[in-house]
């Protein structure tokens, strides 16, 4: 089958599942919903910020802080795009209709991409623009420096985490196996080791901490630590990640059967 075919068949499976739309909906809209009230309340209780917190006032990093609650939905499409043909039995009428499992699995992950790269972009700037407006006098514009980099970032940042998640689910074949890694993994795993002197270390180099870098314009904005790399430093570490997860499920993919 031409790839070309790959693309119209996956394209025609993504649009007709409902989950995956909702889970879009949702990681717009909690993003940009969530970004929106800590911008009220930053600006709110900017008068009762420590002086290295208002020296180091990243409003722009403001902004995408609703990022942690959007990018949950976001790594659960990623997850339903791969695992739904495992749960429906759909996989082995794709595998038959594809026999080239690579070219099947790439084709799938590169509709996808797509679909979450324009999702991603549009939450970014939507959710850029409305925290901006809620800060008013404390705000920034898209023509400051780095912040045209930083809100394209926050879009790309949003497809690589979904990519990534299709890596993982592709390798565990399961809905559920990969949700209850990866949400736990992002939502609590990944915010203990990092807030800790003692996994710092460790933690600054998961994908989620790295790859947010790039969201960034102030230096250890609100008086962060310093970590060893900037904001494209920290999205190639996320990007080595994604790699990882989408080789890993092509080899699990190649080596066992549907």
């Amino acid at each position: 089958m031409a790839f070309t075919a790959v693309f119209r068949s996956e394209w025609t499976k993504i649009r007709t599942v409902a989950s995956t739309s909702w889970t879009l909906a949702i990681a717009l809209l909690a993003t940009a919903g969530f970004g929106a009230l800590f911008c009220l309340a930053a600006k709110s209780g900017i008068d009762q910020m420590s002086e290295i917190e208002r020296a180091t006032f990243d409003p722009t990093l403001v902004s995408f802080t609703g990022m942690a609650f959007g990018q949950l939905s976001m790594i659960v499409f990623g997850v339903m795009v791969v695992s739904t043909e495992y749960s429906t039995g759909m996989i082995r009428t794709s595998l038959a209709a594809v026999p080239h499992r690579a070219g099947f699995l790439l084709g799938k992950i590169a509709v996808a991409t797509a679909l979450a790269l324009v999702v991603g972009l549009l939450t970014s700037f939507l959710t850029f623009f409305l925290g901006q407006a809620v800060l008013g006098d404390h705000s920034t514009t898209l023509g400051a420096d780095n912040v045209l980099r930083a809100v394209v970032g926050a879009g790309v940042y949003m497809a690589l985490l979904a990519v990534f998640s299709m890596g993982v689910a592709a390798m565990l074949r399961s809905s559920v196996a990969a949700i209850s890694i990866l949400i736990p993994f992002f939502l609590i795993v990944s915010n203990l080791l990092s807030g800790f002197d003692a996994t710092r270390k460790v933690g600054q180099f998961l994908p989620d901490k790295a790859g947010s870098k790039i969201m960034q314009i102030v230096p250890n904005a609100f008086g962060s630590p310093e970590t060893p790399y900037g904001p494209w430093g920290g999205l190639g570490i996320m990007l080595l990640w994604v790699v990882a997860a989408v080789a890993g499920g092509l080899l699990v993919l190649k080596k066992r059967d549907a």
